[in-house]
């Protein structure tokens, strides 16, 4: 009966070191989601806000306005890549259609 019981102690340490590591795993992966939408989400923000400062202050269609264009259109293209949706930063909610205009700061 004694080696039973040895087996018996290093199944239960096993089994429970395997269920350790998935509740750890599976509590990790959402908050690891979460923190990429919200960098999505800061990310459009902040090209968005440099796109509204850069108009403001050098034109609407100065060279530095057609820069911050470029990267509000990087920054939203690499949410959609990421996560199949972007953050429309105007209505403040995601959008789950690739259907931003490119211009759309110009009718501001």
């Amino acid at each position: 009966m004694k080696p039973f019981h040895k087996f018996s102690n290093i199944a239960t340490s096993t089994l429970a070191g395997i269920f350790l590591n998935a509740a750890l795993m599976f509590t990790a992966v959402p908050r690891l989601h979460s923190e990429d939408i919200d960098r999505c989400q800061r990310r459009v923000a902040h090209a968005e806000h440099e796109l509204h400062q850069a108009i403001e202050r050098h034109g609407r269609h100065s060279r530095q306005a057609n820069h911050e264009r470029r990267e509000l259109h990087e920054a939203r293209e690499r949410c959609w890549r990421e996560q199949h949706r972007w953050w429309d930063e105007h209505e403040h909610r995601w959008r789950t259609e690739h259907d931003w205009d490119e211009r759309d700061h110009d009718r501001d």
